[in-house]
């Protein structure tokens, strides 16, 4: 939910003027052996938590034992266990309607695509409350956006990191969020992305399947785990070499993971191009290069990721259909750059 993160219909959305909160709850004898959402939602009942809102927070690397992070509400609790659930503060419920810019290649009744630049936020949250995308859509659309989201992300059936340039769908009624959704869940939306990686993969093509999931003691990270995780498999092709130094690879999604061709290509150890995150460099990767290239290279001020293209079935003709979109200026920039130094 991604690079790109497929969201689901319900989000467990929190209600408008919840502020951030710790809730701690110890195990009892008789939740001994529950499944973890059901067991937090249980004994913290008098916060107003439901069970559904519980699997949210423990999906996005809210709740932890001690230094680690869990983010399996399927785990089985054992008495005397004690958990730690952060509630992060609330965004306003209803985003207001902003007129800012857009760039829509294409429009119809039932859903739009967006060619969405690096920088912009997909939907409001803690810390950015205005000037996203939902904001953006709420203007252009006015009421015709679907809510199945819920309101903060109306029309929103999947996102891009902040940082992330390129394609999204966005959902105009219920009846095109719900195929969407669906398209989203069974792999046969189809997403290609190109991105600028450090060194030129060894081999040139090949398909990554490792688990990804929030990193053991930083919640704010995904990582490949040996166990547990949830399934996330990348597709990775170089289109040609950036000189010594980087590759400009393409890659498809067979999942949809948080921070999934992110995580993946630093795994395979070939991490992006000014991701702040992932993306950090051994010593010596760039030696021999010129200052020029250096200089392009290690001042990159974004992870270089473009979603380049998406296809799906269209929710009311039945037709697949394919969208295109060329690579932004910083990136073109990037490859210029690498390329005649």
């Amino acid at each position: 939910m991604c690079d790109e993160e497929f969201l689901p219909a319900a989000d467990g959305t929190p209600v408008q003027g919840t502020g951030p909160a710790d809730h701690d709850a110890i195990i009892d004898g008789e939740r001994d052996g529950d499944r973890l959402d059901k067991a937090l939602a249980d004994l913290l009942a008098a916060t107003g938590l439901s069970r559904s809102r519980m699997r949210a927070l423990i999906d996005q690397g809210h709740v932890s034992t001690g230094e680690q992070t869990i983010d399996d509400a399927s785990r089985r609790v054992k008495a005397g266990q004690t958990y730690r659930v952060h509630v992060p503060a609330s965004a306003p419920a209803l985003p207001v309607a902003q007129d800012i810019p857009l760039s829509i290649l294409y429009e119809d009744e039932d859903l739009l695509v967006i060619d969405k630049p690096a920088g912009m936020v997909v939907h409001p949250a803690a810390g950015n409350p205005d000037g996203t995308l939902v904001n953006a859509l709420l203007h252009h659309c006015g009421d015709r956006l679907s809510g199945i989201g819920g309101v903060r992300r109306p029309g929103i059936v999947h996102r891009l990191d902040k940082d992330t340039s390129g394609l999204m769908v966005v959902a105009k009624n219920d009846r095109a969020h719900q195929a969407l959704s669906a398209q989203f869940a069974d792999r046969s939306l189809s997403r290609t992305y190109q991105a600028v990686v450090w060194a030129v993969p060894n081999p040139r093509s090949g398909e990554i399947n490792a688990n990804i999931g929030r990193h053991p003691t930083d919640r704010k990270r995904m990582a490949v785990l040996d166990r547990g995780g949830k399934v996330a498999i990348t597709r990775y092709n170089t289109l040609r070499p950036l000189g010594p130094a980087a590759a400009l690879i393409e890659c498809k999604l067979l999942t949809g993971r948080t921070h999934q061709i992110r995580v993946h290509m630093t795994h395979a150890g070939y991490p992006l191009v000014g991701d702040p995150v992932y993306g950090r460099v051994r010593t010596g990767r760039s030696r021999g290069l010129t200052d020029g290239a250096k200089q392009a290279l290690e001042s990159f001020p974004r992870q270089a990721l473009h979603a380049a293209a998406i296809e799906f079935i269209h929710p009311a003709t039945g037709v697949k259909v394919r969208f295109e979109t060329v690579l932004p200026d910083d990136f073109k920039g990037l490859i210029h750059a690498l390329e005649v130094l």
